[in-house]
């Protein structure tokens, strides 16, 4: 298999880098803009988690379809065709003036920034060696971290000034630029065959046009509720909840909770800094994504129950603790890129849409299913925060379950 050069590699990473930055930032002003878009449409708990998961309902539907895609047509032209969808929805979203154009304007945007990731995961993994594609997938995590960062503090500094309106409008013409870079940057594609990738395991059949080996296969099956359960959790949390969390449970000013989330986004992306130069070291150590995952997850479970539990009285701490579950849980990560190289390079756009599938209807469902247990628990009697309390500690112990299940099918 030929790889690129590093000059060129380099080139590659940056572009592919640069569109994935964009679509975090448009994944997660939600949770900056969420006091501004609640007050503006009065907006209820679960209106607010159900904006937020329309960008990842939105991103989940396309994932089928993409996977088939990457392998048929390559990163290049199915990215730029996907990233036109997203100018279309920050267009939309930036003049909307009901709910219901909000939420269309958001799904549209998950439509259109849903390649981003899995294009640069499939290219990487026939364009770069095994031993670079854990830390190339880290370090794109790092770059999303990035993205996420900066639709905290620079959001908050901008809105006053100029408004979320505009702001989109910028996102589109960012968007716009990055079609451009692709279009330059990334190389040609030709479809892989079955049985010809010497990185991958081989079943010698002929080439697939399906899914049916992916859903089968022992591996994926192992990894799928962790995908769904905590690393959709975590990405829900982060790019939503937790600016909720601090500003009604905690007692924050939304000010302060933008600060809040700037912190945790630049812890993220230390921890994927950190994990994008220690993965290669680790896997030349016998240390496999499932090792990692079976030591370290239940360090979030510990921390997610702690913070549920102890509620408010954590007050000007909730940062720190919010910080450390979605460090702890970015070991979940691992399994992305895992996924893609149980696969040969014929199947890796489709197992690895698959898995993103499974990440992202999670985060949809977390986000969306946090909403409607606080309101339902709000319709119950309890109070805001006990709501906030109680349907935090259900999500961690749906962590506990799909943690268990990752230890039994190991052993089985």
């Amino acid at each position: 298999m030929n790889f690129l050069a590093p000059r060129r590699a380099i080139l590659v990473f940056a572009t592919l880098a640069f569109a994935y930055f964009l679509s975090t930032l448009v994944r997660a002003i939600t949770a900056t803009l969420a006091p501004t878009l609640t007050a503006e449409f009065s907006l209820r708990a679960s209106d607010l988690g159900l904006l937020a998961g329309g960008y990842f309902l939105g991103f989940a539907v396309t994932q089928l379809p993409l996977g088939a895609w990457l392998d048929r047509f390559g990163p290049k032209r199915v990215e730029v065709a996907f990233l036109a969808v997203a100018v279309l929805g920050c267009a939309l979203f930036s003049v909307a003036q009901s709910f219901a154009g909000l939420l269309v304007g958001r799904i549209l945007c998950g439509v259109g920034v849903s390649a981003c990731l899995m294009a640069a995961l499939t290219g990487y993994r026939r364009w770069y060696a095994p031993a670079l594609q854990m830390r190339a997938n880290s370090w794109m995590l790092m770059v999303g971290a990035l993205g996420m960062l900066a639709s905290t503090l620079p959001v908050q500094w901008l809105l006053p000034t100029l408004g979320w309106r505009p702001l989109f409008l910028f996102l589109a013409a960012g968007v716009v630029l990055a079609m451009v870079c692709i279009a330059w940057q990334l190389p040609r594609w030709e479809p892989a065959k079955l049985g010809s990738d010497p990185q991958g395991a081989s079943d010698g059949a002929g080439p697939s046009t399906g899914y049916s080996e992916v859903w089968r296969n022992p591996y994926f099956r192992r990894m799928a509720p962790l995908g769904f359960v905590n690393y959709g959790g975590l990405v829900a949390i982060q790019t939503l909840w937790a600016g909720p969390w601090m500003v009604k449970v905690a007692g924050y000013a939304p000010a302060q909770a933008a600060l809040g989330l700037f912190w945790i986004n630049a812890c993220m992306l230390v921890a994927y800094l950190l994990w994008g130069w220690a993965s290669p070291r680790l896997a030349r150590g016998g240390h496999t994504a499932e090792r990692l995952m079976v030591r370290w997850v239940p360090l979030s479970l510990a921390l997610v129950a702690l913070i549920a539990i102890c509620g408010s009285a954590i007050g000007g701490f909730a940062t720190l603790a919010l910080a450390l579950f979605c460090v702890a849980s970015t070991v979940c990560s691992l399994a992305q890129p895992a996924v893609g190289m149980a696969f040969p390079s014929a199947l890796a756009g489709r197992a690895l849409s698959a898995y993103n599938l499974v990440i992202f209807a999670g985060i949809f469902s977390v986000q969306w299913g946090l909403g409607l247990a606080i309101d339902g628990l709000r319709t119950l009697g309890w109070g805001e925060v006990a709501a906030h309390q109680g349907a935090l500690l259900l999500y961690g112990l749906l962590c506990g379950w799909a943690y268990l299940h990752l230890v039994m099918a190991k052993k089985s």
